[in-house]
């Protein structure tokens, strides 16, 4: 279940091991890829390109993908055990982790997750409406979505025009109005998760310049043992790049203020978003293990828009256990202990497994590590033959389920091609599932 990195990943370790076995992909939108579609920033479309090896999978002939279907609505996990001999859950983490804070909800306030897929065109958050009319926008948290959702803001209209980025998000971030983005964190410079490239990225915008507090450079001793730790070789290429936003100038139409140890309290406003209240925090700890606890002194930041962006997490699956704290289905290697009368075997992988970390290539080895564990298992799951797909095609066809093949997604991909052909855009993505049905079968 899940046709995004984890899931192909899945599918080529059990396409590639010493059993024949036939594996179905199956997945809730029209079309596949996950994260590589609709989490990817438009303007890193290289990052994108392992979109082909997900593909070389997809034609291996005892392979097939299902999309626009749904577990829990079009199927149960009792049919499943009926069709299948094991299912892997790939269905990473679809949504976002709260602040916790009064007013976390207002009108202005969004998740990253909802903004990262406006931009991407992804079904569900097509018809989302951010106002950009103001010129100050926040986002919380330093990871890499963090400055993903940043430079989106900061870029020009022609910096983003030839990307893929969806055209409903282009024409409105056209009209945007913001001119200060504050990129905020409740931890240090070293503590920052962004990566090298990403950072430095920041800094080579056209109308955009970066700026850190050279006070905010000021380290502690255990802050220096963190920058100097020969694991994390990144804290120290970060932290020259930002030593250069501390002293740039500005000379652009734009700019964004990146903040340490400062941490969210209080959302403002009457009707929508207003200013955010925020508390200074300082670290307390042994080194690798500091904590931001807060001082009691507070600050605001006057914004119209505030992106939160503090981790994803995992949504619970009809039948499945489901660990709310850490947003991840409870499992050993992969395994999930299992409640169905006729102890179907369950197994997890990718962000729904581990929680999100790492990067597009990380769940490879992770997925390697769940089929592994499956493999194991195959003497405990009997030797009683399974319908496999047929049954299931069929129960979706009593259903009126349309289901769409990989062939069916090829066809999609090609008519998204020729659309952005004219705009001198790699594609123009369909945003909404009716149109990718009726592209599917054109």
């Amino acid at each position: 279940m899940g046709s995004g990195p984890s899931g192909f990943y899945a599918a080529e370790a059990l396409l590639e091991s010493e059993y024949t076995t036939e594996v179905d992909i199956l997945e809730r939108l029209p079309v596949p890829y996950g994260l590589v579609r609709h989490g990817v920033a438009p303007d890193h479309p290289r990052l994108k390109d392992v979109a082909d090896t997900y593909a070389a999978i997809a034609r291996h002939p005892r392979f097939s993908l299902m999309g626009n279907v749904s577990f829990g609505k079009d199927f149960t996990l009792q049919e499943l055990a009926d069709c299948y001999h094991a299912v892997i859950f790939a269905t990473g983490a679809a949504t976002d982790r709260k602040l916790g804070i009064p007013g976390e909800d207002i009108q202005g306030s969004h998740a990253a997750t909802s903004f990262v897929g406006w931009y991407n065109g992804h079904p569900d958050y097509r018809d989302i409406e951010f106002d950009l009319s103001g010129e100050s926008a926040v986002i919380i948290g330093q990871g890499n979505v963090a400055i993903d959702v940043c430079r989106i803001l900061a870029k020009s209209t022609d910096e983003l025009r030839k990307t893929d980025i969806a055209t409903h998000a282009l024409d409105a971030l056209a009209e945007s109005r913001i001119r200060e983005i504050h990129l905020i964190g409740r931890r240090g410079p070293v503590q920052a998760r962004f990566t090298t490239k990403e950072l430095r990225e920041l800094g080579q915008l056209s109308e955009c310049d970066p700026f850190v507090d050279p006070d905010d450079l000021l380290l502690s001793e255990t802050c220096k043992s963190e920058l100097s730790d020969v694991r994390e070789p990144a804290r120290a290429r970060n932290f020259e790049i930002f030593r250069g936003f501390a002293f740039r100038r500005q000379e652009k139409p734009k700019c964004c203020r990146i903040h340490f140890c400062l941490g969210p309290r209080e959302a403002r406003g009457g009707h929508r978003l207003e200013e955010l209240v925020l508390e200074r925090t300082r670290l307390v700890g042994a080194a690798g293990r500091q904590e931001a606890v807060g001082t009691g002194e507070t600050v605001s930041i006057k914004a119209g828009l505030m992106i939160r962006s503090v981790g994803y997490s995992g949504l619970p699956l009809e039948g499945i256990p489901f660990d709310e704290k850490l947003g991840t289905v409870p499992n050993k290697d992969g395994r999930v202990a299992m409640a169905l009368p006729n102890g179907f075997p369950v197994y997890v992988t990718g962000w729904i497994k581990r929680g999100p970390t790492g990067i597009i290539g990380t769940n490879r080895a992770d997925s390697m590590a769940t089929v592994a564990t499956l493999l194991a298992d195959l003497p405990s799951f009997g030797a009683q033959p399974k319908p496999g797909r047929e049954a299931l095609v069929s129960l979706l066809a009593q259903r009126s389920v349309q289901s769409v093949s990989f062939h069916d997604w090829e066809t999609i991909d090609q008519a998204e091609k020729a659309r952005g052909l004219p705009l001198g855009k790699p594609r123009e993505k369909f945003t909404r599932i009716s149109e990718m049905l009726a592209a599917s079968s054109a």
